[in-house]
Parts: C-alpha cells; structure tokens; sequence
C-alpha cells in the first residue's frame, strides 16, 4: 500500500511542474507589453524598463523560468505591490479559503449521502421525487446566485447586511467565526450536494441489486448492517469521485463567495490584484489552487486503497 501511494505521488510531480509551466507564461505570452498595461498614463520608457527588469522580462524565457524556479523551491513567491512578501501576504489568506471550501465539501457529504441513500431505500415514493427534484435544483441554480438574491432580501426588507463587516478568526473566536462561514459554505455545497445525491442514489440502486446484497439479508443481517456496512462502502467509491473532480469548483468557487460575503480570503485577494494587475500575486494564488487540485487528486486516488481493497494489489 505505501509503495503505490509512493508511486502515485511521483506521479503528481509531473503535473505540478507542467502547472508551474502554465502559471509562469501566463503572463509572459500574454498579447501586450506588462509594463505598459501597469503603467497605463503614467508610460515611460525608463520606468517600462525598471518593470520589465523587475519582472526579469528582459531575460530569455528559459531564463526566466529557471530563475522563476529557483524562487519557488526557496519559497520566494516574489513580491506584491504593498511591497510585502506574496507568501507572507498569503499566509493570513489561506486559512480563511481553506475553512471555507472544507466547510463546503463537509456540508455536501453531510446534505448529499443522507439524501442519496434514503432516494435509493425509498425508490419512485413522494420522498425520492422530492430529492430528485431538489437535485436538479441545485444543479440548475449556481451559488453565486442564491447568495446575491440572499443579499437582497436581507437588505431591501431587513436593513442587514450579511456579509462580514469585520472577519473573526477561527482561532481568536470559534463561535463568531463559524457564525461567519457557515452561510457562504452551505450556498457554496448545494451544487456538489445535489451531484453527490444524483451520484449516491443511482449507485446505491445498482449495488442493492447485488447478488451479495442478497446473501447478506438472507442470513438474517439487519437492515441497517446491510445498508450501511455492505451497500454504502461498495456505493461510496464514485462519489469519492465527484467530491475530487468537484473540488476543484469548490476552491474556484471561493474567488465569487469571498467577495459576495466579504471574506478575507485568497480569492478576494486574486479579484483585487487582478484588479491592480499585481502579477506577482496573481500567479502565486493561481499556483497554489492549482496545486491543491493536483494534491485533492492524489488523496481521492489514496483513498481508494481504503475503500476498496482490490485496488491495492493492482
């Protein structure tokens, strides 16, 4: 089991480099002159030169990727325009992103599995066509969406404000922080609760119909140990699936909710150094989402010598 979580992990390596890749030209082969579009009105030539060698724009651009490289591996993410250190800069940010896209993926499983499951049990009732129905709704409705209606309502008809005027952390005070998180995380997990209720339902079907499923009730097994130990365990490897493949609109999906809900977290922070074309900043952000969706792969991928067994001698 280790040597094939070792070899998946060497595999992932590949990826991250070809990542980097992508993150380093995406400014670099963009049409138009950075220093240009940084300057704007302000344009000289001799400050267009201090940017372009501030950038290491006026190297060749294998030149430009070692040395880009090279900073990385010594954690050096450059620097932002405050003229602080981009990991620094960071480092308070990410908590706040990390909290919310768990949050979401908890609250998915928790909405989702429950939901999926008592479809299945109870196939063509009232129950199965209302969790299917509310299914396709959370499919159909994006998130950002509910939340921007949620914020009219509450401020056309309440005078409040639901975003978060001033952030608490989780570690100074719990309490106000999940007050906090809890809503753009719920609203956030509706679209990949609905895909893990659709997913859970259609597998919990087709393994219920097992000859084993069978067995087990015929030797007398609650109910209840044959759903939850035999069906449930079999049912749970493609939605461990979704949960992987949706992870990444969960992280993508934090750049809208921070800033609908005024969170202090990575996403509102790319928004804002888009916005002032910190370029610095943007490719550090867009580095580590990307490699977080490299590293939520590998642990679905490790995850499956736990649920199933055979996988480990394969």
């Amino acid at each position: 089991m280790l040597q094939e979580i070792a070899r998946r992990a060497l595999l992932a390596i590949p990826t991250v480099l070809i990542v980097s890749f992508l993150v380093f030209s995406m400014i670099r082969f963009l049409p138009g002159d950075i220093a240009v579009a940084k300057l704007g009105e302000a344009y000289t030539e001799e400050a267009a030169v201090r940017i372009r060698a501030e950038y290491g724009l006026d190297k060749p651009w294998p030149q430009q990727y070692a040395t880009y490289m090279g900073n990385l591996v010594r954690g050096d993410f450059g620097r932002a325009e405050s003229g602080q250190p981009v990991l620094q800069e960071l480092r308070s940010r990410f908590p706040v992103t990390l909290e919310l896209a768990l949050m979401a993926v908890l609250f998915s499983a928790l909405i989702g599995i429950p939901i999926g499951v008592l479809s299945a049990i109870r196939q063509d009732s009232l129950i199965d066509y209302f969790a299917r129905g509310l299914a396709i709704f959370g499919l159909a409705v994006p998130g950002f969406y509910l939340a921007t209606l949620l914020q009219a309502y509450f401020s056309i008809n309440h005078g409040m404000n639901i975003a978060s005027l001033n952030y608490n952390k989780l570690s100074a005070d719990p309490i106000a922080n999940l007050k906090q998180m809890w809503l753009p995380a719920f609203i956030l997990s509706l679209g990949t609760a609905a895909q893990v209720t659709r997913m859970t339902r259609a597998m919990m079907l087709e393994v219920l119909r097992q000859d084993y499923i069978r067995t087990a009730s015929a030797k007398g097994l609650a109910s209840r140990v044959v759903l939850l130990r035999h069906a449930l365990r079999n049912a749970l490897m493609p939605v461990v699936t979704i949960f992987g493949l949706t992870m990444a609109f969960l992280i993508g999906g934090t750049v809208i909710f921070e800033s609908i809900f005024s969170l202090p977290g990575m996403g509102r922070y790319l928004i804002e150094a888009v916005t002032r074309r910190d370029y610095a900043v943007v490719q550090g952000i867009t580095l580590i989402f990307a490699t977080a969706v490299v590293l939520i792969n590998l642990i679905v991928d490790i995850s499956y010598t736990l649920l199933d067994p055979r996988t480990r001698f394969r």
